[in-house]
């Protein structure tokens, strides 16, 4: 098969599953991933529709991209813009209607299982380079771009920015503290300190290969 086609498809299946894996992260409710507790935090300090908010936000890390290193604005980008949202409310509508009262157990299962598939789809989108989420696109760029370090721990680092300016953007809005766990919890932190470096192993293992086949 061509490589350009193999990239397409990897694309589109990346960002595909990825929509998939944060509804069963919406499942497990343990937490969402970091970039968006920053969006839950943002939400809660700024006073406009949370719509027109993720507008912005994506906005200016588009612009950041561009400024910086369009190469990482492509299709799947777009894609990510436009499909991922119907993509995460489908999944997450289905896996209710099958588990409409998850237990402590299935909510555990779901967390490893959400996490894992989360990390395989941005590693596909990635190998494929036919662009990645805005969000995604700051460690690429500081990592490849900038040279300040290995991809998998400036990845921690954006994750724990992120979270942190959530957490600090909630109780600036002076939102209760308790409330924070609903949207920092377990799977938050799974994902700040192991999303990189599994990323990183995916691509090593699976990604890279599907796309330009096995070495030896």
């Amino acid at each position: 098969m061509n490589t350009n086609v193999k990239r397409i498809i990897l694309s589109v299946m990346g960002v595909l599953v990825g929509g998939i894996s944060v509804g069963i992260f919406k499942l497990a409710a343990f937490g969402v991933d970091p970039f968006q507790s920053l969006m839950s935090g943002l939400d809660a300090l700024i006073p406009i529709d949370f719509g027109t908010l993720y507008v912005i936000v994506n906005a200016v890390l588009l612009i950041f991209a561009l400024v910086f290193d369009r190469h990482y604005i492509n299709i799947a980008t777009f894609i990510n813009l436009f499909l991922l949202g119907y993509v995460v409310e489908f999944s997450y509508a289905t896996l209710l209607g099958i588990f409409p009262a998850a237990g402590m157990l299935v909510r555990c299962v779901a967390l490893v299982v959400g996490f894992v598939i989360l990390c395989l789809a941005s590693s596909l989108y990635i190998t494929a380079d036919l662009g990645v989420s805005t969000y995604d696109a700051i460690a690429l760029v500081m990592s490849n771009k900038w040279k300040l370090g290995k991809f998998k721990y400036i990845r921690i680092v954006t994750d724990l920015a992120c979270i942190l300016l959530g957490v600090g953007s909630y109780l600036l809005s002076g939102g209760e503290a308790k409330v924070i766990l609903t949207f920092v919890g377990v799977g938050t932190i799974m994902t700040a300190f192991f999303m990189g470096p599994l990323i990183d192993l995916f691509n090593r293992k699976i990604s890279q290969p599907l796309l330009y086949g096995r070495k030896g």
